[in-house]
């Protein structure tokens, strides 16, 4: 059974953000990076089935602050404004001027929960898989 890091669709390496403008986060789904995920063995006689899905993601911002996301995030549309995810999403509140390279690293840990049962038992695992991306926050002021 594969399992890998979330997907990143937002926020993109290569997008700019801005301080005090809601970021929304959110991953791809398909089978290897976000479940569920289904696979069995068999030795002996006795065969074991497994199903994995990624119960949480835990994206660390690269500005001291994590958010706790239990789903794969809403895609922003350009419909949506500029209002807050209704999912998952974050604010910066300072640039990544200061931050290595002038980029924040973000990085999204999804926790994969992995049911298996066979040979008369069930069990429960938990694996961590790891993407990271590098996001740049700037700051938008008036001048009059």
């Amino acid at each position: 059974m594969t399992l890998r890091g979330p997907d990143i669709a937002s926020p993109r390496a290569a997008g700019k953000y801005t301080v005090g403008v809601p970021m929304w986060m959110w991953v791809n789904q398909s089978v290897t990076t976000y479940g569920p995920n289904t696979a069995s063995a068999t030795a002996g006689g006795v065969t074991v089935a497994a199903t994995a899905k990624v119960s949480r993601i835990v994206w660390t911002m690269g500005d001291g602050f994590s958010v706790t996301c239990n789903g794969p995030g809403t895609p922003y549309t350009s419909s949506d404004v500029m209002g807050p995810s209704p999912t998952c999403g974050h604010v910066y509140s300072k640039t990544s001027a200061g931050a290595a390279g002038g980029k924040f690293p973000v990085t999204a840990t999804s926790t994969w929960t992995i049911n298996w049962e066979g040979g008369g038992q069930t069990g429960q695992l938990t694996e961590a898989r790891q993407t990271q991306v590098q996001v740049a926050v700037g700051e938008v002021q008036v001048v009059r």
